[in-house]
């Protein structure tokens, strides 16, 4: 049975599923099955601005069974458009109600090795039960095909429900891509994604997270290397869907 992708609402043309967190968690735990093969990323303002100025990237990202609308303003955009029940589903959100499921078993791909042990070390006390089959840390480089070859049988022989992508973005999501249908299990790009979990970087207080301003907490944690991002892509973000939403109106006047 082939997997039916859910609904999604179109921004910046990146197709962002609807939904909140325990209907997307449902949609993914109820089709694990139909997923194998399968990739879904989580998406952000940073993501989507490239997504919307990269064809190519563009194309894996609509590619993917389900796009997380990871950052606030996109599951705000969606709300603005009339899918009321979009809410944000961030990476980190998500990997902690998985960590809390009986019988899942998860392989964690990416970041280095120091911190997938530390991961494991904090994964393993705070969920007893978690079924982690395997982790790797790949080389910073590009890999040879055998190399490739020999980590997708690594991967499979694990034999995973889920494998945790964190390469960080644009690479996760293509790395994805290129792999659709040769892992045997859904993969899912999160990119710091680990490093909350080992405890290299804290997140931001809730009310933070409730106000979409986590980008904010991110920005005074790494001013220098978030700053230039984030002033480009969120102005960018917004210029470009008040733009799309002034031609809405006008379409939606002349009817």
């Amino acid at each position: 049975m082939s997997f039916k992708q859910p609904e999604y609402c179109s921004v910046l043309g990146v197709h962002v599923t609807v939904g909140d967190m325990d209907s997307i968690k449902k949609c993914v735990l109820d089709n694990i099955e139909e997923l194998r093969g399968k990739y879904i990323c989580v998406s952000n303002v940073h993501t989507t601005v490239t997504a919307y100025e990269n064809r190519n990237y563009r194309r894996v990202q609509n590619g993917a069974a389900m796009v997380f609308p990871d950052g606030g303003p996109l599951s705000i955009v969606c709300r603005l458009r009339g899918y009321k029940n979009a809410s944000r589903v961030t990476g980190p959100d998500f990997m902690g109600e998985i960590f809390k499921e009986k019988g899942v078993r998860q392989f964690f791909y990416g970041s280095t090795p120091e911190t997938l042990d530390k991961l494991r070390g904090i994964l393993e006390k705070e969920h007893p039960d978690i079924q982690i089959c395997g982790m790797y840390s790949p080389p910073f480089r590009t890999l040879s095909h055998e190399e490739d070859e020999e980590i997708v049988d690594m991967i499979n022989a694990a034999k995973p429900d889920i494998v945790w992508i964190g390469l960080g973005a644009p690479k996760q999501e293509n790395w994805m891509a290129k792999h659709e249908g040769r892992i045997n299990a859904v993969m899912v790009g999160v990119g710091a994604g680990f490093d909350y979990f080992a405890g290299n970087i804290k997140r931001a207080p809730m009310i933070m997270q409730k106000l979409s301003l986590e980008w904010l907490y991110r920005l005074v944690q790494e001013p220098k290397r978030l700053y230039k991002r984030y002033f480009s892509t969120n102005t960018v973000f917004l210029i470009a869907n008040y733009r799309l939403w002034k031609q809405y109106r006008k379409i939606k006047k002349r009817r």
